[in-house]
């Protein structure tokens, strides 16, 4: 009997975690280890903060899916990992401290044969001085983190509504961020709500981001067909920005944020500031706060993690220029080159650096968005360890494990910029591959054939089916996995 043990339950580690239990039959273990008990559908945060949605349609608890999958669930954070064991124990293992109220600072060693690591990000808000829920900005980033958003943006509203001008910034808040796609949506999701509220003429809104230009989307931008025409998602991005009259500062860095104001730089050198009433400020991400140990009991995490903190891959991590960065560099199995058994999905595994191109201002200061790894790729991701961990147990070390590098993978994305049954919008955008192969698309870096955006109503209608979808797919209901991650 083989011990799988996953760290997180988001969408690539749930993704994991039933697709184990499917496929590794009931002879093997599967445990899950995360330190929150609700799943969270994070694409429909966003609706959650502009009050279209509430907390509980987008969340639900864990432990009942787990019991009836026979799954067996931890509610704890992982702290440190033994890939080796130590002294007193020869198998690897995992320490954790719970979480859960009726074990609240416990902790526990959990022996594993295999660990998936889907342990995604550590909201780093205090990359920037003042930003988050704890400073002057609010978030969407986590379900109650939307609920407060929805709050400010109900007052703010008010406050037009008496007849008062506000001004709202929307973004990301820091020049390494990521998530550009989910900033865009909120930016959107909140034009439409005053304008439905009927105070559009009093709200000044700016879009605040690190793209260097509109439509980047932290994957360099995408080039697609539309009637027949070539076009870019910039000057499709921009259409849209002029359409509904938000200001763009691209190519930004959030240095600080005080009380009503935004402080930041430009690529060009050029600091400025921006006044705000609203503001909500995605945070960059980093890895969690995990460390690795050898069997003597020494720090081996430089090994196990790169410096983001993310679980280095089979990706080639050697530094180069942007000029030299090949689609070749980017992982395809997400086995940790050190400890085979390891596995890092979705945002836990470290990119072997950016899609877009990275900018430095005149100051010196990184200015360039870090790679997406949204929904569809991180459960792709998720189901692919589990597969692999099959293709192990059956062939040993002879195993042909199966592949699925971000650069020969497909994505498809649908953003919200509006919610309504009769009045919504979303754009509705797919590419093929993700990570560019100017090799083998030598002008566009992606297939035409694949890739193509389009904006309207039925693009908000997709959305909304797919919130119900993946939910069902989440609860692991009758025919669950015939819907794709």
């Amino acid at each position: 009997m083989a011990r799988i043990v996953i760290l997180g339950a988001g969408i690539a580690g749930h993704t994991a975690a039933l697709h184990a239990k499917r496929v590794l039959g009931r002879n093997n273990e599967v445990i899950v280890i995360s330190p929150n008990s609700q799943w969270n559908w994070i694409p429909s945060n966003i609706w959650v903060g502009v009050g279209k949605m509430t907390q509980n349609q987008v969340t639900f608890p864990l432990a009942p899916i787990y019991r009836r999958k026979g799954i067996i669930f931890h509610q704890a954070l992982a702290k440190n990992l033994y890939p080796e064991g130590d002294a007193t124990e020869s198998n690897p293992f995992v320490e954790i401290q719970y979480t859960d109220p009726s074990m609240n600072g416990l902790t526990a060693r959990i022996k594993y044969d295999f660990l998936v690591n889907a342990t995604g990000p550590k909201l780093n808000f205090a990359a920037t001085t003042g930003l988050g829920p704890d400073g002057f900005t609010v978030s969407v980033c986590t379900a109650g983190h939307a609920n407060e958003a929805s709050r400010a943006l109900k007052e703010c509203i008010s406050r037009m509504k008496e007849g008062n001008r506000q001004s709202l910034a929307i973004g990301v808040g820091h020049g390494t961020c990521t998530c550009e796609g989910a900033a865009f949506e909120y930016t959107f999701n909140v034009e439409h709500e005053i304008r439905v509220a009927g105070v559009r003429e009093l709200a000044d809104i700016t879009y605040i981001t690190n793209e260097n230009e509109l439509g980047d989307f932290g994957v360099g931008g995408l080039v697609f067909t539309q009637n027949g025409f070539q076009t870019t998602s910039e000057l499709w991005t921009q259409s849209l920005f002029r359409e509904r009259g938000i200001h763009a500062v691209v190519g930004a860095h959030v240095e600080k944020i005080e009380k009503g104001i935004i402080h930041y730089e430009l690529v060009d050198g050029s600091r400025n500031t921006l006044s705000f009433d609203f503001a909500m400020l995605l945070p960059p991400f980093r890895g969690v706060d995990l460390k690795a140990f050898d069997s003597h009991g020494i720090d081996i995490s430089e090994k196990i993690f790169a410096p983001s903190g993310f679980m280095k891959v089979d990706a080639d991590y050697t530094a180069k220029p942007y000029e030299q960065w090949r689609t070749e560099d980017w992982p395809k199995t997400y086995q940790n080159p050190t400890f085979p058994n390891m596995y890092a999905v979705g945002i836990a595994f470290a990119p072997p650096h950016q899609i877009s191109k990275p900018l430095k201002s005149a100051n010196g200061t990184l200015i360039a968005p870090s790679p997406p790894r949204t929904g569809m790729p991180s459960g792709i991701m998720g189901k692919l360890a589990i597969l692999s961990i099959r293709e192990v147990l059956a062939h040993g070390p002879d195993a042909i494990l199966p592949t699925a590098s971000m650069s020969d993978m497909g994505a498809a994305c649908v953003a919200s910029a509006g919610s309504g049954l009769r009045k919504g919008s979303a754009a509705s955008m797919t590419m093929y591959p993700i990570v560019p192969d100017y090799v083998k698309y030598p002008n566009t870096g992606r297939s035409l054939e694949d890739t193509f955006g389009e904006i309207g109503l039925s693009g908000h209608w997709i959305k909304l089916l797919l919130h119900y979808m993946f939910i069902y797919k989440a609860k692991a209901r009758l025919g669950w996995s015939f819907i794709p991650e």
